[in-house]
């Protein structure tokens, strides 16, 4: 239970930090879009450092569907706890929007209808998967105390260096299709990127054992 609980709550907070910084992002920046996607990476990259930080210890801070099957597929979790984490985080991103929308003053229940779809966006959302557990499993690999920071880091550039802003999560896909906001996705066009984040894992896991292998 502890551990549901954490995974809940630190996907609630992520949904939080990426919603929110997206809001204000956008109503500061004065029609500037660099600016409030810039706003929207920090916040987002902070906020990670933060949860996997204070959590880590508690759940092995997941917040993300694909990293809970990374670590079922490298068998460091049985299946019936993955399902459950992957259950909470869903919750917990979700109520993380609702949460949001309640600080803004904006109407708690909305669908976005930002549309987020498209080759270059889909073979993104593959590469900044891929990348993000690259990022996990080779710090865990050479630097386990240094994880935090490099998940932050990579969140915060992939904001920018992916197509897609580096979704790379199917609890925040899903969360965001909750939000017609900044940060929102329509959510006919929510399924592929969910699609492709699975190939990115599947990629994952073909690569990333043979890369960090002891010698």
């Amino acid at each position: 239970m502890q551990k549901l609980l954490a995974e809940w709550l630190g996907t609630a907070l992520l949904l939080i930090g990426v919603v929110g910084s997206g809001i204000m992002g956008e109503a500061l920046a004065g029609g500037n879009t660099a600016i409030a996607l810039l706003a929207n990476a920090i916040a987002t990259g902070c906020i990670l450092y933060v949860i996997i930080t204070t959590l880590g210890p508690i759940s092995g801070a997941h917040f993300n569907p694909v990293v809970t099957l990374a670590f079922l597929i490298r068998k460091e979790i049985d299946a019936p706890t993955a399902a459950s984490f992957i259950t909470v985080q869903i919750a917990g991103g979700i109520m993380g929007v609702w949460l949001t929308h309640l600080m803004f003053d904006l109407s708690i229940l909305q669908f976005s209808t930002t549309d987020r779809t498209g080759l270059g966006q889909w073979s993104s959302e593959i590469f900044a998967t891929f990348g993000l557990l690259f990022v996990i499993f080779g710090g865990i690999a050479s630097k386990p105390d240094a994880v935090p920071t490099l998940v932050a880091l990579y969140i915060t550039g992939a904001y920018w260096f992916t197509s897609s802003t580096s979704f790379a999560n199917p609890a925040v896909t899903i969360s965001r299709t909750f939000s017609d906001t900044f940060a929102g996705i329509n959510p006919t066009h929510a399924p592929l990127f969910i699609v492709m984040q699975l190939i990115g894992l599947a990629i994952a896991a073909v690569i990333l054992p043979k890369l960090f292998a002891k010698p």
